[in-house]
């Protein structure tokens, strides 16, 4: 009798067409498909069958019982959490990443070229935001990871500071985490460094409705540390309102203060990839590291992050993520090895996505993204602040736009929201801002147009 395994690898042409199918189904539907729904399924229903129905049957048995929680999330009117599309060269990549099953945790040209191609396309990132071949990079899971990796090796620098060794014998006291308006990702990599949640010295906002840092304030902080060292965590692009912190005056910090400056980048970095806003950047190349979350604005598939770290950091860096030295991996030192930069030991070639969107579309592909995209939210925004039902709560600086109802109570904000939700047109995300009951828009998936920013306004209207 042909088990179901054998059986799958005599039909795998068959089953490849079928995923085509229905990826081509899901993809060319997505500017119908809704963005929410309330379907649930009973998880006490499906049992482990003893035998296994094969993939084709696996397929239905998906679409019937679990295909109907899917929603179009890689759409273009899925305004949420900052959640980009899928380039269809992305898509090609992502299938080749999963069909070649490369493990990219070896040294270039050590067993498969994996860490090859993932040095080769953290070179194009590197050209793609205009920063110098002093960074070093590597591909993670999302940006959480990418700011923990980054401040894992923070940490070890300030504890090198303060004379401790803290990836070989634990955490010390005495390092201070400076920052105005670290994200979320970021506080919960403090928590799971042992710095601590709560250990952040807040800095002040500037003046004139602004979440970006007062360097001035941060300067008299660093003054009164007396040399002891700080790990600094600064902006390009906070949440609600895409403010950036001023690059260049902290860059002149640093030649008085001893501090690493870490940058989150997560999305509002990808304003390097136009002339009209690269300003908003410029200085950040003198940063120790940088968080930049691919599969927001770069539109590649989940999950898809990087970082850049300076290359003199690398020493640092070998210390605190290295493995147990063990005979079978050889000398972790000597050449670049991605257990020795990531937190992961081993993970799927998550580079290949990016490389393909990458070459496919180039510079000018991704300038007219991002480009795109800001216009849209400006837009959107224009046609908030002239409504007499909506207010903007900020400027539109880049592309997420924040706002609230005009002279609406809290409660009246969410049933807004829930309802507009419901209706799976578009999906949008609550927040607070300054006191106030808000929501956010995102705007940054290629597919969205013109048309889709009116017609959810018109539904907003109603």
């Amino acid at each position: 009798m042909t088990s179901p395994l054998q059986q799958d690898l005599a039909d795998l042409a068959a089953l490849l067409e079928r995923a085509k199918t229905e990826s081509l189904a899901y993809l060319n539907a997505l500017n119908t498909l809704k963005t929410s729904n309330g379907s649930t399924i009973d998880l006490t229903d499906n049992q482990l069958p003893t035998q296994g129905i094969g993939a084709l049957s696996a397929v239905d048995a998906f679409n019937e019982r679990l295909r109907q929680l899917i929603v179009a999330s890689s759409g273009p009117r899925y305004w949420g959490f900052v959640i980009g599309g899928t380039t269809p060269a992305s898509i090609v990549g992502d299938w080749l990443a999963t069909v070649f099953d490369q493990c990219s945790f070896a040294t270039a040209g050590q067993g498969d070229i994996s860490a090859t191609i993932e040095l080769e396309t953290i070179q194009l990132l590197r050209q793609l935001f205009n920063l110098p071949d002093t960074y070093l990079g590597g591909f993670v899971s999302g940006a959480t990871m990418s700011n923990f990796t980054c401040l894992t090796v923070a940490r070890q620098w300030a504890g090198q500071q303060l004379g401790a060794d803290i990836a070989n014998d634990g955490m010390v006291p005495g390092i201070t985490v400076l920052s105005a308006e670290p994200h979320a990702s970021a506080v919960k990599s403090l928590a799971m460094l042992g710095i601590g949640r709560n250990n952040v010295t807040r800095i002040k906002y500037l003046d004139g409705n602004r979440e970006a840092m007062d360097v001035s304030d941060l300067a008299d902080k660093l003054k009164n540390l007396n040399g002891q060292p700080a790990i600094l965590i600064s902006s390009a692009g906070t949440v609600n309102t895409v403010d950036f912190d001023d690059m260049v005056a902290i860059g002149k910090l640093k030649e008085t203060y001893k501090f690493w400056w870490h940058v989150d980048g997560a999305f509002g970095g990808f304003a390097a990839c136009s002339p009209a806003y690269q300003h908003l950047v410029v200085g950040w190349e003198q940063a120790d590291s940088i968080t930049i979350d691919c599969h927001k604005w770069l539109n590649v598939p989940y999950d898809s992050a990087i970082f850049f770290m300076q290359a003199k950091h690398r020493q640092l860096h070998v210390e605190t993520l290295q493995p147990l030295n063990s005979p079978y991996l050889g000398d972790l030192l000597t050449h670049v090895n991605y257990q020795t930069l990531v937190p992961e030991s081993s993970r799927r070639l998550r580079a290949l996505p990016a490389w393909f969107s990458l070459m496919a579309y180039g510079k000018a592909g991704y300038q007219a993204i991002v480009e795109t995209n800001i216009r849209l939210a400006q837009s959107f925004g224009e046609k908030l602040a002239n409504s007499d039902v909506f207010e903007l709560l900020a400027p539109v600086r880049l592309n997420t736009v924040c706002f609230s109802l005009r002279d609406a109570e809290p409660e009246q904000v969410k049933t807004f929201l829930t309802t507009l939700n419901n209706t799976g047109l578009v999906f949008m995300t609550p927040t607070v801002y300054r006191g106030r009951a808000g929501i956010r828009a995102a705007f940054v998936n290629w597919r969205t147009t013109d048309e889709d920013v009116a017609m959810v306004f018109e539904e907003m209207v109603k």
